[in-house]
């Protein structure tokens, strides 16, 4: 399979948490880079380009919606963000609806599952990126 690796950014203050995502998207063939802080997250989204970000809600002295929509700004039109928590699945789903999120998923989901639903959300971004545009 020749297609391009799916870049994503996992945010995360829990360095085990982020070691589990890692290694499980790594192994899904994910080009998968980490980030401990809310801080300096535009920056990186900026100079990285992720077709992906994975943001932890409960990061200290910046939360991951208000992280969420500091990096938008900066990071590429094609660039979904999924917020990636362990709370209760409604609050998650009414917060990304809030926040502007692309979606959400809860840390609950690992291995084959979240890389799944990773491809999905690319799959979707670049879907709606190809459809042209009526003339």
């Amino acid at each position: 399979m020749s297609e391009t690796k799916i870049r994503v950014l996992i945010v995360d203050d829990d360095q085990d948490q982020l070691a589990l995502a890692e290694r499980s998207l790594s192994a899904y063939n994910f080009d998968v880079r980490t980030h401990r802080s809310s801080l300096g997250v535009s920056n990186l989204v900026r100079t990285s380009a992720p077709d992906l970000v994975l943001l932890d809600v409960n990061i200290p002295a910046l939360t991951g919606d208000k992280v969420l929509a500091l990096a938008r700004s900066q990071a590429p039109a094609a660039t979904k963000f999924i917020l990636y928590s362990a709370s209760d699945e409604s609050k998650l789903r009414a917060l990304a609806r809030a926040s502007g999120a692309d979606g959400y998923i809860v840390k609950s989901v690992q291995g084959e599952e979240l890389a799944q639903r990773l491809v999905a959300f690319h799959q979707k971004a670049r879907t709606s990126e190809a459809t042209p545009a009526a003339p």
